[in-house]
């Protein structure tokens, strides 16, 4: 990170990437150094692929299964350096075709990486649970792959034969028509009338610019667009129904010959997480709803509306975001600060990687939208931002480096094989640190910016615990009908989402008929049983920040072990042994009475 002296460069979508100064890129090199490093690392993982198939049929004994998947992970390092040097490169910037070809060939490689280890899970799994224990006893080598074995043998049970599994996999292109026939219908062929705004000017509703005019504070834009995107998704119901009744039965179909008895139990296996922790979130939440209905109650007051509608939900208290207005460098020592309470070290490695090549800052032309964090075993993470001077990009680089140390810390701290955190887990690390900015900015803060602030929190949890759980319920319902051999039909889905938003909103939202609609268009609902993660990971950050500001022994010592442990347990133990139990309702309880307490300080403040 630059001194805060620096001039900070001319930036946005009409800047070429080349006038953006070196000193707020990241450093692909770090990677390789350049290009013809990178060409050599291909033709050397292309001359080694061979390596790998030719140790095909000779997984019999614990020697040769510690060679085959020493020379996978190996191989697998590799590939993910060549991936990401093309790839981090070609998202900074889309126009370049010469970096597209690069990505491109990068694809080519994974493919055939995909083609030459297909052999190896097979082929174990044939062996059985009990000669590969034997393996496992008989060579120390195998120790460092003991989790990621029996993990595999853990679902041995709803693997098929390899022909059977090969002919699943070919039918999947066809099975997942619905899913691909939902993406085609909302993103390319319905189309949405134009509307006007509160002035009689003409107006545009979009998928991409409708979260923007439901916070706008006009609302009759807000009104017609809801009404516009809401009566478009309606026309289509039945169409959608039937697509999502497809998606759903495909889902069950793969589930039943695999042996789960539902979808649901086949969705959360893959984390081993047991069917009792979705069922015990929706009854948290259900516990809980009355501080949501207390808030829906608290912003038709201060809005001064007769009927609060639902859009009406994501307009703002307060107009203090421009007060929170920093450069890049003040952005980043406000982070530093914030996230203090998570130890010396933790921040050490912080102001490593806000200083040392790990962050691409600013918008340039054809750079990738958004944010993220992309760990490379045995380089360092990259962190992709978009930086504005507002408390929404201070609090995205809070969250992406919360990732990047996440991945940091596991890469430092586990081998390859056990360095890859689920998703499930991804979440966490990036939500404790926006809490622990959110505390740390509320403390430095004005009246009218805790307010904001303070909304903005009350929002997060609205939209990520509460409506997530709402979706999750939903998907419970959806596939129970799937799993009882009906269908799904429109006027029963339309029924359901409107008593639900009853139930979560309460008595002060007024649940207009357009909004019948929303289930129809939530693209969430064609990956069955994964928002509820949204709604775990926002929890145990709650919970992680909660200990660690309280000053709890041995808190940040449990966060930072949870960070570096990486993917080397199941899940829910590696949260168990950090101090958040997610099998009980606790983590969930302590977010949604955070919930309640903060909405306190925010009517005290409003006079409320």
């Amino acid at each position: 990170m630059p001194e805060k002296n620096i001039k900070i460069p001319a930036h946005g979508s009409n800047v070429d990437r080349a006038d953006i100064p070196a000193e707020w890129k990241w450093r692909v090199q770090d990677i390789y150094a350049d290009e013809a490093q990178w060409q050599q690392a291909c033709a050397d993982f292309k001359a080694k692929l061979p390596q790998l198939t030719a140790l095909q049929g000779t997984l019999t004994n614990a020697q040769a299964l510690y060679n085959a998947l020493k020379l996978q992970d190996e191989l697998a390092q590799t590939l993910d350096k060549i991936y990401a040097y093309a790839r981090l490169q070609q998202d900074a910037d889309n126009t370049d075709q010469h970096l597209q070809a690069l990505s491109g060939e990068a694809e080519g490689l994974a493919a055939s990486f995909s083609s030459a280890n297909s052999f190896i899970e097979p082929e174990m799994l044939a062996l059985g649970v009990q000669k590969v224990q034997q393996m496992l006893d008989s060579e120390p080598l195998l120790a460092e792959y003991k989790f990621y074995i029996a993990n595999l043998m853990r679902l041995a049970q709803h693997v098929l034969s390899a022909d059977k599994e090969a002919l699943f996999a070919q039918s999947r292109l066809a099975t997942g028509s619905a899913a691909n026939s939902f993406r085609a219908l909302v993103s390319a062929d319905m189309q949405f009338p134009p509307i006007t705004d509160g002035a009689g000017k003409p107006a545009v509703v979009s998928e991409g610019n409708y979260m923007l005019n439901m916070s706008s504070n006009d609302r009759q834009l807000r009104k017609n667009s809801f009404q516009c995107l809401m009566g478009t998704y309606h026309k289509f119901r039945n169409t959608l129904a039937t697509t999502l009744t497809g998606s759903a039965r495909t889902a069950f179909f793969y589930a039943s010959v695999h042996n789960y008895k539902d979808t649901l139990e086949s969705a959360l296996a893959e984390d081993n997480i047991p069917s009792s922790l979705y069922d015990g979130l929706i009854a948290t939440v259900h516990d809980n709803l009355a501080p949501l209905h207390e808030y829906i109650q608290l912003k038709k007051d201060v809005l001064g509306y007769d009927e609060l509608h639902p859009y009406d939900l994501y307009v703002p208290l307060s107009s203090a975001a421009d007060s929170f207005s920093c450069t890049f460098p003040e952005a980043c020592a406000k982070v530093e600060a914030a996230l203090a309470p998570l130890g010396e070290d933790y921040v050490a490695t912080l102001h490593t990687g806000l200083n040392s090549g790990w962050i691409d800052a600013y918008e340039n032309k054809g750079k990738r939208s958004g944010a993220y964090s992309w760990g490379v075993y045995g380089v360092h993470p990259f962190v992709l931002l978009n930086y504005q001077q507002r408390y929404s990009s201070v609090s995205t680089i809070a969250h992406e480096m919360g990732h990047a140390l996440h991945s940091y810390y596991s890469s430092h701290n586990q081998t390859y094989v056990n360095s890859e955190y689920t998703i499930f887990c991804a979440e966490v690390a990036s939500t404790t640190n926006e809490n622990l900015l959110l505390e740390y900015t509320l403390k430095h803060a004005t009246d009218e910016q805790k307010i904001y602030l303070l909304n903005q929190y009350l929002e997060a949890v609205r939209t990520t615990v509460y409506r997530q759980v709402q979706f999750a319920e939903f998907e419970k319902f959806i596939h129970s009908e799937i799993t009882a051999g009906r269908s799904l039909q429109a006027e029963k889905l339309e029924a359901y989402w409107l008593d639900s938003n009853r139930r979560y909103y309460g008595p002060a939202l007024t649940v207009d008929k357009e909004l019948a609609s929303e289930w129809s268009r939530i693209p969430h609902f064609y990956t069955p049983f994964y928002v509820y993660k949204y709604a775990t990971g926002y929890s145990a950050a709650t919970a992680f920040a909660s200990a660690i500001l309280s000053g709890q022994p041995g808190a940040v010592a449990k966060y930072l072990g949870f960070l570096k442990a990486g993917g080397s347990d199941y899940s829910l133990n590696l949260l168990k042994t950090a101090g958040v139990d997610l099998n009980t309702p606790q983590p969930v309880t302590i977010t949604l009475q955070k919930f309640a307490s903060k909405l306190q300080e925010l009517k005290a403040l409003i006079g409320k």
